[in-house]
């Protein structure tokens, strides 16, 4: 009997004759994320089919992978968004599945719509249960019916601006503006008064079809500084549906995480449970399979409220992972394949705490903008509880057509107090040069009294960032990316090499022995040696 090996002894899952393991699975993705499942699939020996655009010829998952194939220019909807193209990779290539990542299309019901057409296992949830789910009006509808509560709002999408304005008059202002097929703060808008109504409708609706070739928008009032709690799910196709726990996820800019952790620093067994069960409950109900996080927001009395779901892995999943023990992506592809859950969600409780920050290759002294451009060298931290999840290399150019996620830092930790303590010691340790990025910007926060206490909220870190920074956290190397301190590297090179040059006029004592040059030498022709 072959087993699938999971990252917790109690959770293998034995491969019967009942359904094969894949053999072949295509990546409809890039970056991290196609770098994670390229892996996962090579330790359960399974052959990676990656995708690529012009501008990711030499991309990091286009090297790990078993093949690659080009599928056009660099937009993304002449290369990632094209379901034709990859279908047509998957199948010349002899794919029996499919897997999205996140973004791009994997929340698109389109994808595994073709997929079961040409043939092929989608790795996620099957369409209906997409649409059901990953229509954030479509979920709201459906959420009330299963007795999960909800955020007042709209429960269909806005016909036109005009109608959706008087809508917001009628609730009160201040209100969200949000997309139908949204996610990771993309189509979003916070709209505080009529004034500004109309445009953030304008930029909320454009961005959204940019981003996911839909341009519907639906209304919610806005909650006054809630948390952002989500419950990471997996179901499978024999009826068990599980909870994992919960992640926070409330340390936010501009509605986009970017720090995420396990457990919660609020949640209790008891809030643990009803959420559990609340969102065990609205996946029955809209018959879902694989993974998803259903989102929750929480307020100031501890009383949560549906958000959305996101049918997809999540860009934040290692977290969970650390705390459980369990290889997500692995169980994703098992589940897909046909297996099932080998546990009952009550058998799954947080071990320690993990925390996770994403590092973006962007510069926060030019309000976050994007910083493409070569990677110059690079340092990657490392020791006890240090995970870094990477789609880089040194000598790589970061392109300016995608999201600029880098990497994915995580720490965990026996306690809260030490995985911050360990991401501190990681943050000090990671060096980019070549570009900036927002690694100061997590040095700040961890050094934040508010976030030590877990006193936050979904406005913090943009109320954080309008505060005026002071001179300790200048001195302490707080809010400033890596790539500002390249001046001051090739700086102190410049010293050392006169320094070095100097001091190979000086004549060594006679009784000075053999040089370091020397005794490295003969150190490199012992160890060539046989």
């Amino acid at each position: 009997m072959r087993v699938l090996p999971l990252a917790s002894p109690h959770a293998r899952i034995p491969l019967h004759l009942q359904k094969h393991m894949f053999k072949k699975i295509l990546i409809a993705n890039r970056g991290e994320i196609a770098v994670r499942i390229i892996r996962a699939c090579r330790e359960l020996g399974i052959q990676s089919v990656a995708v690529f655009s012009d501008a990711d010829r030499k991309s990091l998952h286009v090297r790990l992978a078993n093949e690659a194939y080009a599928i056009g220019p660099a937009p993304s909807r002449e290369s990632y968004l094209r379901i034709d193209k990859l279908v047509d990779v998957a199948r010349r290539t002899g794919c029996d599945a499919v897997h999205p990542g996140y973004g791009f299309l994997s929340e698109n019901a389109a994808l595994p719509r073709a997929c079961m057409d040409a043939g092929f296992t989608f790795i996620g949830p099957p369409a209906d249960a997409m649409e059901a789910l990953g229509s954030k009006t479509a979920a709201r509808q459906l959420a009330r019916r299963a007795d999960v509560p909800t955020v007042p709002g709209t429960n269909d999408p806005i016909g036109k601006p005009a109608e959706a304005q008087a809508l917001a008059q009628s609730m009160g202002y201040p209100i969200l503006l949000k997309a139908i097929a949204g996610g990771g703060g993309k189509g979003m808008r916070l709209v505080y008064s009529d004034v500004e109504f109309e445009s953030a409708y304008r930029d909320a609706s454009s961005e959204a079809m940019n981003a996911f070739g839909d341009a519907r928008l639906y209304l919610e009032k806005y909650l006054e500084r809630p948390r952002h709690i989500e419950i990471q799910i997996f179901a499978d196709a024999h009826g068990r549906v599980v909870s994992l726990g919960e992640r926070e996820c409330s340390v936010q800019r501009r509605h986009q995480k970017v720090v995420e952790e396990a457990p919660s620093p609020i949640v209790t067994p008891e809030l643990r449970k009803k959420m559990s069960e609340a969102a065990v409950r609205l996946a029955r109900a809209g018959g879902y399979v694989n993974a998803g996080t259903v989102e929750f927001l929480v307020d100031a009395s501890v009383n949560f409220y549906f958000l959305e779901v996101n049918t997809r892995l999540q860009v934040e999943h290692p977290v969970t992972e650390q705390v459980t023990g369990l290889d997500l992506v692995k169980l994703q592809i098992a589940i897909a394949a046909g297996h099932r859950l080998p546990f009952a969600w009550e058998s799954i409780t947080p071990r320690g705490h993990a925390i996770e920050v994403r590092l973006y290759a962007e510069d926060p002294d030019n309000n976050f903008f994007p910083s493409p451009g070569k990677i110059l060298s690079r340092h990657a931290p490392s020791g006890p509880g240090i995970r870094l999840d990477e789609g880089v290399y040194e000598g790589w150019s970061v392109p300016n057509d995608y999201d600029p996620l880098l990497s994915k830092l995580i720490a965990w930790g026996n306690s809260r107090e030490e995985t911050i303590a360990r991401l501190r010691r990681a943050l000090e340790e990671y060096a980019i040069t070549g570009i900036k990025t927002n690694a100061g910007l997590f040095r700040r926060i961890l050094s934040e009294p508010d976030f030590l206490r877990g006193e936050i909220h979904t406005r913090w870190l943009d109320e954080l960032l309008r505060r005026p920074r002071s001179a300790a956290s200048f001195a302490n190397g707080e809010d400033q990316d890596t790539g500002a301190f390249d001046a001051a590297t090739i700086a102190a090179a410049i010293w050392h090499a006169t320094q070095s040059s100097a001091a190979s006029f000086v004549t060594p004592p006679a009784d000075a022995g053999p040089s370091r040059w020397k005794l490295e030498g003969r150190r490199q022709q012992l160890d060539r040696t046989p």
